[in-house]
């Protein structure tokens, strides 16, 4: 069986600057000078859809704010991939410390693709709630 497809193009908008586009058309626009870098995003990109499975999965809970704090390492010579990602997810509300830990757990093994991705990546991850 084939797996579904997604497209994404990259324009250079000139000096250090991309657009990037999905089939819809929706863009992200990257600096790399000014913005954040290609490796800031990916590290990001792993947060966003791992934080996007927790709240999906917080639905029937009293919560205002979930964020998630990333610490990466990198190799010291080119390329200089991740080799490490700590990653402590934070939740403000009524929320047990034990449903925050099986969502976060189930999102690494098996609901966030990106995460999947970085298969070398010794990837940790805690959870903290607040009151």
């Amino acid at each position: 069986a084939l797996g579904s497809s997604m497209y994404g193009r990259i324009d250079w908008t000139g000096g250090d600057t991309v657009a990037c586009t999905n089939e819809r058309g929706d863009r992200i626009d990257l600096d790399w000078e000014e913005g954040p870098t290609p490796m800031q995003v990916a590290l990001q990109v792993i947060g966003a859809c791992s934080t996007a499975d927790v709240v999906l999965g917080l639905k029937d809970r009293s919560f205002s704010e979930v964020w998630v704090e990333l610490d990466a390492t990198r190799a010291e010579t080119r390329p200089k991939v991740f080799t490490k990602i700590h990653m402590v997810y934070h939740v403000r509300g009524e929320v047990p410390l034990k449903l925050l830990e099986r969502l976060v757990a189930k999102s690494h093994e098996k609901y966030c693709t990106v995460s999947q991705m970085f298969v070398n990546v010794e990837m940790t991850h805690a959870c903290e709630v607040h009151q």
